[in-house]
């Protein structure tokens, strides 16, 4: 039988490429206060493998889980979604 595994995958915009082969992706999301019920913006980043250095600042990404390939690396850029507009 195959193995069929799912990973975690999260969507966030490139904020940095200056590392060789590594993007910082920010990933937001909204949730609601328990007790107030207002609603926060949650952000974390991500450090992400990219192999081909294609991804630049300001491109949305679909970043999975993958095995530790660094310290801080446990994501890659799986595809990108959105390419950043050129001012």
């Amino acid at each position: 039988m195959a193995d069929i595994r799912h990973r975690k995958t999260r969507i966030g915009v490139v904020v940095s490429d200056k590392m060789d082969k590594t993007v910082v992706v920010l990933v937001s999301r909204r949730i609601k206060h328990a007790m107030y019920g207002k609603f926060l913006k949650k952000r974390i980043r991500y450090k992400a493998h990219d192999e081909s250095n294609t991804v630049k600042v300001g491109d949305e990404v679909l970043i999975e889980e993958t095995s530790p390939i660094s310290r801080d690396k446990r994501w890659r850029v799986a595809q990108t979604l959105k390419k950043a507009t050129g001012e």
